[in-house]
């Protein structure tokens, strides 16, 4: 299966709370941390709702 990997590059302060919830929900704690998931239909969710906050990139 493939994967992505999701970086936290801009700070969730000033932004709604379930932005904050969807960052904790996808493992990222602190700026700048990676985190690896499988791309599924549930992340790719996830990482849209909060695509001005993370960067992602495919991993092969």
């Amino acid at each position: 299966m493939a994967k992505i990997s999701v970086t936290y590059t801009k700070s969730a302060i000033g932004y709604a709370w379930d932005q904050k919830r969807t960052i904790r929900a996808l493992g990222l704690r602190k700026m700048q941390q990676t985190v690896e998931h499988d791309d599924n239909r549930t992340i790719r969710g996830m990482v849209r709702k909060v695509r001005h906050l993370v960067t992602v990139q495919e991993i092969q």
